[in-house]
């Protein structure tokens, strides 16, 4: 089976069938089967669900045999302005999160590798990815308690110099910006080792050549180093863009409240409120159905752009 085989249309095939292939790697194809199990039971089987967007759903009645009322629903969430408001709050809040927290773990990653101190590094390394596995319920408490207008300890430092105290998570005005800065704290970590991974793969003989040409650490950072790891910038970044109607509904979830609901009220949020509080159902579906294209989308023209420009994309 390892040479030229001949297919019945006359064209030669060189290398085993992939059922020799298969067979041949068998235990590692078996290895798969409760990854693609979990997938098909959790992921795909639910996906049935998203008919409820189309029906006039009642619970009593079930998904079958709740009646079908096609796009009457999406025809009633367009005419809501209220979907308007929570849809720009989660575009102004993505695209904020994507300007500042996007490239902050990049450059973190470039200033650590050239850290020449291996255990400050570890030090450094160990610090910002610990924030990472902290729970937003557990971090919100702590938010909560250290930006409080009455007792937190950035207020009394305010209050300290004179100035009046800022309502971190109450003032609307502050909010978002408060909420960006605590999610770029938590998830920096994770995206640096990320970069550092890449960067470590690097061919250090590239190296060797820039500094046998002259070359000094600046030049090396930026011909060798930030070139190298374009390719996982380029597919992060895309996978970035494709959430971008993932606004962060954990952290916002934990820390908002009414009083700011004009500006941190998102469509996650909304959704929640709507099927399980008030039980719409279906409008809530509708939401998340929109949703999910428009992410679709995003994933698919930012992958279409990036190959457009010579990069590889992700598929």
């Amino acid at each position: 089976m390892g040479k030229a085989a001949v297919r019945k249309n006359g064209k030669v095939r060189n290398g085993p069938g992939i059922r020799t292939y298969i067979w041949k790697h068998k235990y590692l194809y078996l290895m798969l089967v409760p990854a693609i199990v979990y997938y098909i039971i959790f992921c795909y089987v639910p996906m049935y669900g998203v008919t409820i967007a189309f029906k006039d759903f009642n619970p009593m009645k079930g998904i079958w045999k709740s009646s079908w009322v096609g796009f009457e629903t999406f025809q009633k969430l367009f005419s809501m302005e209220k979907f308007y408001s929570v849809f720009w709050n989660t575009i102004r809040i993505s695209l904020i999160r994507l300007v500042f927290g996007f490239p902050f773990p990049i450059i973190i990653a470039l200033m650590l590798n050239e850290l020449r101190h291996v255990r400050m590094k570890k030090v450094i390394q160990t610090a910002i990815y610990i924030p990472n596995f902290i729970s937003w319920v557990v971090l919100g408490g702590i938010l909560t308690s250290i930006l409080s207008m009455d007792s937190g300890i950035v207020n009394g430092v305010i209050q300290g110099l004179g100035f009046q105290p800022i309502g971190f998570l109450t003032d609307e005005k502050f909010f978002v910006p408060t909420m960006v800065v605590s999610m770029i704290w938590k998830t920096f970590g994770w995206n640096t080792i990320i970069y550092l991974a890449a960067i470590t793969g690097i061919d250090t003989q590239l190296y060797e050549a820039a500094t046998v040409d002259g070359a000094n650490r600046w030049q090396k950072l930026v011909h060798i180093t930030v070139p190298c790891i374009r390719s996982i910038i380029i597919v992060i970044l895309i996978t970035r863009i494709g959430s971008l109607m993932q606004a962060g509904f954990e952290q916002i979830f934990v820390l908002y409240h009414p009083g700011v609901y004009g500006t941190a009220d998102i469509i996650d949020t909304y959704v929640y409120r709507m099927g399980l509080q008030d039980g719409k159902f279906e409008l809530a579906t509708a939401v998340g159905l929109f949703k999910s294209v428009i992410n679709f989308c995003l994933v698919v023209a930012a992958n279409k752009i990036a190959r457009m420009s010579g990069e590889e994309g992700i598929y």
